[in-house]
C-alpha cells in the first residue's frame, strides 16, 4: 500500500514517533533526556500496620480491603480505619490505614495533628525509621493496640524509579530540593530520595507543608539537587 501523496515518509515517521513518545509519557516512562511527569501529593495522616497488629485491631481473620488505589502501583487506602488516642484521652477518629501490610506498624502525622493529640515530641523520620519515636494507643473494632513507638512525621520524600534517579543524578537516600511557586514561593531543602524499581515519580508532603506552600494553587513546581 502506498503512502498518501500529500505526505512524505519523513512526515509519517515523525507523526508515529510523536505518538509513541506521547504514550510513553502518559505511562510515566522516562523518555530520552527527560524525566517522567512529576506528581506532588499531600499525604494526610494515616497508619501502616503489620498483619499481627491488624489482627489485634480487627480480628484474627482480618485482611485489608481496598478503598481507593494510590498513585504508587500496589499501594492503596484501605477501607479500615482506627481511632488514635493520645495523652489525656485526646483522639483522632477515622484514621485511615494504608495497604498493603508492612513489616512494622507506624503512624504518620502532621505537626498540627501531634499538637492536637498532645504528643510533644514527634520526630521527622524516613518511613520505617521508628526507633525511639513517640507512642500512642490505637483502638480498632476488635481490640486495643499500645504502641511504645511508631508515631512520626514523615520526611518530605520523592519516589522515583532508577531511570528518573539517573536523569536527576541522585541515588536512594540522597537529599534534593523542591521549589513550589504560586501565591507564595517556598523551597523545601531536605527532600529525601527513595529509589526502587516500579516507583513512579512522586513527591509526598504532609498537609501542613502542602498548606504552607499553597500547593493547591501552585503555578510551577521544580525538583532539583
Amino acid at each position: 500500500m502506498s503512502l498518501n501523496a500529500g505526505l512524505d515518509r519523513g512526515t509519517v515517521e515523525r507523526a508515529v514517533r510523536d505518538a509513541v513518545l506521547s504514550r510513553l509519557k502518559k505511562a510515566g516512562k522516562t523518555v530520552g533526556n527527560q524525566p517522567s511527569k512529576m506528581v506532588v501529593n499531600a499525604s494526610a495522616r494515616h497508619m501502616h500496620v503489620t498483619q499481627k497488629d491488624l489482627e489485634i485491631l480487627f480480628g484474627s481473620t482480618a485482611k485489608l480491603a481496598v478503598h481507593v488505589p494510590l498513585y504508587q502501583e500496589g499501594q492503596f487506602a484501605a477501607k479500615e480505619t482506627v481511632t488514635l488516642i493520645g495523652p489525656r484521652n485526646r483522639l483522632i477518629s477515622n484514621l485511615r490505614i494504608l495497604g498493603p501490610v508492612r513489616s512494622c506498624t507506624q503512624i504518620e502525622l502532621a505537626f498540627t495533628d501531634a499538637i492536637m493529640l498532645g504528643i510533644g515530641d514527634v520526630p521527622v523520620r524516613n518511613s520505617g525509621d521508628i526507633a525511639g519515636s513517640a507512642g500512642a494507643y490505637v483502638m480498632g473494632p476488635a481490640g486495643m493496640l499500645e504502641l511504645k513507638e511508631g508515631v512520626i512525621r514523615a520526611a518530605i520524600h520523592a519516589h522515583m524509579g532508577p531511570a528518573d534517579a539517573a536523569w536527576y543524578g541522585v541515588g536512594d537516600g540522597d537529599l534534593m530540593k523542591l521549589s513550589v511557586a504560586g501565591p507564595v514561593e517556598v523551597t523545601f531543602g531536605r527532600v529525601l530520595v527513595r529509589v526502587a524499581p516500579g516507583f513512579r515519580l512522586e513527591v509526598h508532603l504532609d498537609t501542613d507543608e502542602a498548606n504552607a506552600c499553597a500547593l493547591a494553587y501552585a503555578k510551577e513546581i521544580r525538583l532539583f539537587k
